[in-house]
């Protein structure tokens, strides 16, 4: 993978040394290069699998089936049933469960797993060339043939490239990228063979009309797959890899791969400005943030981009129309600045979007951390009937985007570090792929054992009736409960950690009412307000102070100062916790409560450990001690 600056045509495979072409490229030398078939390929495909390897493709079998109405009614309203389950070969405590029948059976080593012969191919060549040596048996593999499937896919439990979790991210990666190549070519084949057999039909018969619902092969548009990411960075590794994966037959041409380098190569990050000298030599630190962090905001940290990547028989265009465009790639901010602004202009609209069959979400966690409404918003925007019609032959349209049914047809892959409620209710109520569902299940051990400190970390638990009510009854809890023990302390040096901004809200809100000692660092609070309010916290000029989750995973501070933690709502991401517990000085009088309750089960488990969570959730005692 390219430096910075770096545009190495060998790095990304390409054959040829002219790679940006020109804006001036005619629609008909497009138009010509899309529709003129590949002789080559289409042999390597009937040579491996014989005449009917199309025909019999997961791609078609998903595509062409006929889905009634009755059908598509009970998918709208249906509670799915997890029926199987499968251990993940590769994590002894995990486990992959699914709908409908089990598909995850002993593949055909002898066959192509699904994949044209010439992504094959070129896929077990640039395998074996980073040192493979068993592709049949690889993650990469294996995963490809849970996204052929066409189901929609949870995998909650991907450990990421930041977090010590390169080679399986990657291959995640590798094998969500051939699944969308392997879909957009196929998509191609189907159009170009149909658009031959008419061209002849026309020919002999001088008839317009389509003979049979067999040419019924197109969307309402032409992009079919969409993948949201958060930052630019991740944009940029995943469109290399992509470009990489991308046999070299197809990829003679990537225009505009400089501009593609100058809008997400990677750019300095301005750092935080120090504190004051006194503070910052209280204690000396080793590296100023984790690896994690360093890793994963390295480079272009921007969440506002979108690009259009078209592939012709020769050709990747990357800023291509979204309209001509194969693969849409794009942050949920820029999405929901692009609805904004067709609300706001008759003549804006996001109709390309429409027609997405392949929807692929990575590292849906740092999503979560920035503005999931936003990706709940872009998933409803998906398969409406268009505004305009946009140049779509309407007589080979497929039947079952006329009668509205796109989304029932729409294979969701949602990939992320952890699993939280609002990924769940995302796959459980907007993934309705006819299919069926599969997800990763897995048993945790817990963090604790990363605390250093020796404190007691008292959990107390509160009741809920409701998912609903949560909220308020945690609020009620800390302010009969807790508030009142520190209320009154003159000791100062009090953490108080709330996982969501929303919570962070309803905590300022609270304190102000109660005349409190307290300062902020919040998701939106300025530099020169976070540290002063370090300060203030360190010389107990304030004796509370508000802290959020977010601004731990941007910032990534070590507040000094703490005496008496109190986490009113755990961390998300796990591995916050021992950091965050581990603030606390000294061994005497320092003190850790943490609040809890049923709803909390995913967050718990990962904290204190499967069992653990069950027995805290479960047990008549409502506090228990970790020391």
């Amino acid at each position: 993978m390219p430096i910075k600056g770096e545009t190495d045509n060998d790095s990304l495979g390409i054959q040829e040394p002219d790679m940006v072409g020109t804006e001036e490229q005619t629609e008909d030398a497009e138009t010509e290069d899309n529709l003129e078939a590949s002789d080559t390929d289409q042999d390597d495909d009937l040579s491996v699998c014989g005449p009917s390897a199309v025909a019999s493709s997961s791609f078609s079998k998903h595509v062409e089936y006929n889905l009634s109405k009755t059908e598509a009614e009970d998918l709208s309203k249906k509670k799915w049933k997890y029926t199987w389950e499968v251990s993940a070969a590769d994590v002894s405590n995990c486990k992959w469960v699914g709908t409908g029948e089990c598909f995850l059976k002993d593949a055909d080593r002898n066959s192509n797993y699904g994949l044209k012969q010439k992504l094959y191919k070129h896929w077990l060549d640039v395998y074996k060339t980073s040192g493979g040596n068993d592709f049949h048996s690889s993650r990469q593999r294996w995963f490809f043939s849970l996204c052929n499937s066409y189901r929609d896919i949870l995998h909650s439990e991907k450990k990421p490239f930041y977090h010590k979790g390169l080679e399986e991210d990657s291959n995640i990666m590798d094998a969500y990228l051939m699944h969308s190549l392997n879909h957009i070519f196929r998509t191609s084949d189907l159009v170009r063979k149909n658009d031959a057999k008419i061209s002849k039909h026309q020919e002999s018969t001088k008839e317009e009309i389509l003979p049979g619902v067999s040419f019924l092969d197109q969307g309402f548009t032409r992009p079919k797959v969409l993948i949201l990411l958060p930052l630019r960075s991740t944009a940029l590794r995943v469109i290399e890899r992509l470009i990489q994966l991308t046999p070299a037959t197809s990829k003679v041409n990537v225009e505009y791969i400089d501009r593609f380098y100058q809008d997400f190569g990677s750019e300095e990050v301005e750092g935080d400005e120090e504190v004051e000298e006194h503070l910052k030599n209280a204690k000396p630190q080793k590296p100023p943030k984790p690896s994690d962090h360093q890793s994963l905001f390295k480079g272009d940290t921007r969440d506002d981009f979108m690009i259009g990547i078209k592939f012709t028989r020769k050709t990747i265009k990357l800023y291509g129309d979204f309209y001509s465009s194969d693969i849409i790639v794009a942050s949920p901010l820029e999405l929901m600045t692009k609805f904004g602004k067709a609300a706001k202009n008759k003549e804006s609209d996001t109709d390309y979007l429409s027609s997405i069959e392949v929807v692929i979400i990575d590292h849906a966690d740092v999503i979560s951390l920035q503005n999931w409404s936003f990706l709940t918003s872009v998933v409803e925007h998906l398969n409406h009937i268009p505004s305009k019609q946009h140049g779509t032959n309407v007589m080979r349209i497929r039947q079952w985007y006329l009668d509205g049914f796109a989304r029932f047809y729409r294979q969701t892959i949602i990939l992320g570090y952890y699993l939280n409620p609002d990924m769940n209710a995302l796959f459980n109520h907007q993934c309705v792929n006819y299919q069926g569902k599969v997800k990763s299940v897995c048993e945790h051990n817990g963090v604790l054992p990363k605390v250093l400190s020796q404190v007691r970390q008292i959990y107390e638990r509160f009741d809920a009736d409701s998912i609903a009510e949560v909220d308020d009854a945690r609020l009620e809890y800390f302010a009969k409960k807790v508030f009142p023990k520190i209320k009154d302390s003159e000791q100062g040096g009090i953490m108080l950690f709330a996982s969501s901004y929303f919570e962070f809200v309803r905590l300022r809100n609270f304190l102000k009412s109660q005349n409190a000692s307290f300062c902020l660092l919040g998701d939106y609070t300025d530099q020169r307000d976070i540290s002063r309010a370090r300060v203030w916290f360190f010389e107990r000029k304030r004796k509370i102070m508000l802290y959020t989750e977010r601004i731990h995973f941007y910032r990534r501070y070590k507040i000094r100062g703490i005496r008496n933690l109190i986490i009113y709502s755990l961390p998300e991401r796990k591995e916050f916790y021992p950091e965050i517990v581990n603030m606390l000085e000294g061994s005497d009088d320092v003190a850790c409560t943490v609040l809890f309750s049923l709803f909390d089960k995913l967050r718990l488990e990962r904290i204190v450990g499967s069992a653990p969570a069950k027995r805290m959730i479960k047990s008549e005692k409502g506090v228990f001690v970790f020391c």
